[in-house]
């Protein structure tokens, strides 16, 4: 997989983590591992776009 689908796929699943993690609020059940995935994804969203910067 090319760094521009990856970037792609992982924006993709963040939107869709948000969207869960809207949903869980207003049930009010727990949020804290959606919130960890999003800083997670969130990371690998800066390295992916730190290699395509040093790629070009």
């Amino acid at each position: 997989m090319d760094l521009e689908q990856q970037l792609q796929e992982l924006k993709m699943d963040y939107v869709r983590i948000q969207g869960d993690l809207e949903k869980r609020e207003s049930t009010s059940q727990q949020v804290d591992p959606l919130i960890q995935q999003l800083e997670q994804i969130e990371q690998q969203i800066a390295e992916v776009r730190r290699q395509l910067r040093e790629n070009r």
